[in-house]
């Protein structure tokens, strides 16, 4: 992962991708502005598989368990936004 330039908004941490939001979001009445992904695992994808729902909501509820929020919090944000989560995933698969 490191050999690719990522846009200013994610970071490479120890511990994944840190995404800085393009406007913060209400996690449990907190004003959150960043979250950390965590690389995924092949058993994260074997478990979203084992979903029922489109892609779509495969997809986001993947990233949430990914970005330890919950499937609403994803929901809630605006596309800007989750363009971001979506790009640090493809971070971890380019």
């Amino acid at each position: 992962m490191s050999e690719q330039t990522l846009p200013d908004y994610l970071e490479e941490t120890e511990t994944g991708i840190k995404i800085t939001l393009k406007a913060p979001i209400d996690i449990d009445g907190a004003e959150v502005s960043t979250l950390t992904m965590r690389e995924p695992t092949v058993q994260d994808q074997l478990d979203v598989d084992q979903l029922k729902g489109s892609a779509a909501t495969k997809e986001v509820t993947l990233l949430a368990n990914l970005c330890e929020v919950t499937p609403d919090d994803i929901k809630k944000m605006t596309m800007r936004n989750y363009r971001r989560v979506q790009e640090a995933m493809e971070a971890f698969t380019e």
